[in-house]
Formats: structure tokens, sequence, C-alpha cells
């Protein structure tokens, strides 16, 4: 050491300290026992801490699979500022609308099952998409190949249909335009598709409109990375309209009708809500404007045993729909949210939620 030089004297280490396990220092809700098998299955305690408020003022706008529309239901039930931008000239009952696919989401749109269809719907408002085949028919009656379920009966000409989808577009652009808030129900990983353009469609062609031609039409199932992708592009899109725009994702609960891949159907559904939801988590987590809504959490949770789907293993009950609500309504703070009367009369299906996945199993019968 030179001369003149100093250096400070060592510091001594702190006396260890054991700190046990690390899972020692944990809430009750990070431990089965405590988070979930001595819960109340319908109000598990902590299960959803949003990220972001949304109140009776935030303009929602929904999307999604059948699920999906529980959700538009019990927000517009109880006067939130849901968007619905698509309504009829004039007044009929509730049940003729939801036949004619009015009040389900935000637009006419109908359920939309995967991300990549949302994408579609997006850029096709804005010009920057055009479906192939947009017009399928049937015993002389013409549909919209996008929304084929929206009009029962059809179109009397594919004009007809092209000047439908030119409205409802405006619909689509006009409750993007207004959304503070875009809910999605993110429903499957199976779609059908047109084989040269990529593009999707809600249902398989032949199974309510169109013809099925195996040169033209193919069968796909999204990966989890294809499904992040989609999610990512979706969300530039909607920053594009509206910076401030939060994402909500969920999982639909309910199981496939029927798979195209040629294995078990219980496997197909695992695989696709198993991946939906590592999609969901997995985005949620990466962007502080996308939460996560763990509706298909509690609906599945082996706590609920069978309370929460019908005797048919898929439809959910009005219970299951009304537990995944009023934890949706506490979380936010809001006042009314208990909902279920269990004094009330349950069906075995549910005969108010429009799915034309469903039309699979019908057209076997």
């Amino acid at each position: 050491m030179k001369s003149g030089s100093s250096s400070a004297p060592p510091v001594p280490a702190p006396p260890h300290k054991s700190m046990g396990s690390p899972y020692d220092q944990l809430p009750d809700t990070a431990f089965w026992r405590t988070g979930v098998a001595e819960q109340a299955p319908d109000v598990i305690a902590g299960l959803y801490e949003p990220k972001f408020p949304i109140t009776p003022e935030t303009r929602i706008m929904t999307a999604g699979s059948c699920f999906a529309q529980h959700i538009h239901r019990n927000l517009a039930e109880r006067a939130w500022s849901v968007i619905d931008t698509e309504t009829p000239a004039k007044a009929l009952p509730a049940r003729v609308l939801r036949q004619f696919g009015y009040g389900l989401y935000s637009a006419r749109y109908g359920n939309i099952y995967t991300a990549r269809q949302l994408l579609q719907l997006i850029k096709e408002a804005y010009g920057e998409f055009s479906p192939a085949e947009p017009v399928w028919d049937r015993e002389g009656r013409f549909y919209d190949s996008q929304r084929p379920n929206i009009e029962p009966d059809g179109f009397a000409s594919g004009d007809q249909v092209i000047e439908a989808r030119t409205h409802h577009l405006a619909a689509v652009r006009q409750a993007l335009g207004e959304a503070d808030v875009f809910i999605f129900t993110l429903g499957l990983t199976e779609t059908w598709l047109h084989r040269a353009t990529g593009t999707v469609y809600p249902m398989a062609p032949g199974t309510l409109a169109g013809t099925y031609d195996p040169a033209h039409h193919g069968f796909y199932n999204f990966t989890l990375p294809e499904i992040m992708e989609d999610l990512d592009a979706i969300r530039e899109s909607l920053h594009a309209l509206n910076p401030d725009m939060k994402m909500l994702l969920t999982v639909s609960p309910v199981p496939l009708t029927a798979t195209g891949v040629e294995r078990h159907v219980l496997q197909s559904t695992t695989y696709s809500k198993s991946v939906l939801r590592a999609a969901a988590g997995g985005f949620c987590a990466g962007h502080a404007d996308v939460d996560y809504f763990p509706s298909f959490d509690l609906i599945t949770s082996p706590a609920a045993g069978d309370r929460f789907y019908a005797p048919n293993l898929r439809s959910v009950t009005e219970e299951g729909v009304s537990a995944a609500m009023s934890m949706f309504f506490v979380a936010q703070g809001a006042e009314d949210a208990v909902l279920f009367d269990q004094s009330a009369p349950q069906s075995d299906e549910d005969d108010d939620i429009i799915c034309e996945e469903a039309l699979i199993e019908a057209a076997r019968r």
C-alpha cells in the first residue's frame, strides 16, 4: 500500500437469520385449502382484483363467444354504459330481438369465437380486409357468412346481404369509437377457414348455410403464439382509435359442442380452454391496460361441484352466471352485486343464449 493511502475497514456480514419457507408470508389466497376449499364456491375471496376501475359510467363494448352474451345482458340490465349501436327501427319482443341478433353485443355481429375473427372484423370495419365468400346461400335464401345466424331465414338476395353488412360495419365503427373498455370473451381455438385467403368463419360452411368444399375450406386449430399475436394486433388497432382504451379478457367456460380434430372432444376442450386461459393470462401480464376477469376459473372450480353446469354438462346455469357477475360487480364496488335468486326456476338448457356452435349438434338429430 502506498504511503498516505487509506481504505475503509471491512463491514461484517449481518448475523444469519433464517427466513423459513418462502411460503410463510403468503396470504390465505395463495393456498388451496384456505383460498378455495374453505371458501363458498360462489364467493371466492380475492379471486378477482381489478387492475383498473370499471364503473356504471364507463363506456363498455362487448364481444366474444356465447358466454359473453351473459356479460352484456347483466351490464345492460343494471343500466351500466354498455354500448349498443345496432338496434331495430321499431320495438320488438325481447325474444325476437335475440333471435335476430339484437342486443346480444355492442353491435349485431353475433358470436365471435376466436381472436382472429375479432381482428378480422376490426380490419374489415376500417377497409383493411375483405372476407372471402361474404355471401352464403341455402335453398334460395342468402346469408352473411361472417354472421350467418343473425337472420334465421336469410335474406332475399346477395345484394341485401352486402347492404346489411355495410350498415353493420358502420355500427361496429361507431361502437369502437365510443368505447373506453373492450370486454372480449375468448371461446375457441378451433375454426374453419377459406384456404386461399385465410378468412375465418364463425361456423363451418354447410352447417347453417353455404356449401362445404374441402378444396376451398379447411379446419384450423390456433396455437398459443398465434393467439397472442392476434391479441397484440387487436390491442394495437384499439389504441389507434383511442390510446386510452383498455381491454378486459375472459375465457368462456362452455365446452366444445364438437371437435374438428381426430381425438376425443374432452381432450380438444381441455386443449382449447388451456391455450385460451394461458393466452389471456400471459397477455394480461404483459400490459398494464389489459386485465383478466376469472369467470372461467370460478365456474370450472371443483369447489362448485355440479352447481354451475346444467345436466348436459355444457350449459352454464343461471347460478353460475350470477356467481361470476356478482364477483365482477363486487370487485368493482357496485351496490347491486348479489344477483341470483335461488327460488327462481332453473332450466336445463339456456334458451336465451344464441350459439351457432350448438347448431352442429342440432344438425345431427
